[in-house]
């Protein structure tokens, strides 16, 4: 993980820094707020759900909680690849405004937390309008790479944009 962690929680707020959870999917580097995150898992074996969407994988049991787990790959039209070890499971907890959603997202790995004020996110470019580009809150360049913000309810499809809590 990167030094820049070492900011406290005052030099966080008063800076408008917010800290990502970067992770990897198809060799792109994606990031979700770390405080939607509520832990990472290895891969294990799920309850499928009939008749769900074809990204929807299933559900595990965590701690009597019943969990959905939605393949963001598939989720994001990419194509599927063989769980292996680095397959991870990070479990995020979504709020809503007609509550709470704790769900699943299977990547293909964790990459690092980055500390990133909101200024530098850049807006994503208007090419073409496409299912995926709702998704994104943003772009921004970390070092070399480019990193893609993603915004968690209308990944997982829970609400309208009118209903996000922010």
């Amino acid at each position: 993980m990167n030094g820049e962690l070492a900011l406290t929680d005052s030099e966080l707020d008063e800076q408008n820094i917010r800290q990502f959870l970067t992770f990897i999917m198809d060799e792109e580097e994606y990031g979700v707020d770390i405080l939607a995150v509520q832990e990472i898992r290895g891969w294990e074996e799920i309850t499928a759900i009939p008749n769900a969407p074809i990204y929807v994988k299933g559900a595990i049991n965590l701690r009597g909680t019943i969990v959905p787990i939605i393949d963001l790959r598939l989720r994001f039209g990419l194509p599927s690849i063989k769980y292996c070890p680095t397959t991870v499971v990070i479990v995020v907890k979504v709020e809503l405004k007609q509550g709470v959603k704790i769900m699943g997202l299977v990547v293909d790995g964790v990459s690092d937390v980055y500390s990133i004020s909101e200024s530098q996110a850049s807006d994503v470019p208007d090419i073409h309008n496409t299912d995926n580009s709702e998704f994104v809150r943003g772009l921004v360049n970390v070092g070399e790479k480019m990193v893609v913000l993603l915004h968690l309810e209308r990944v997982l499809n829970l609400v309208k944009e009118s209903e996000v809590v922010a």
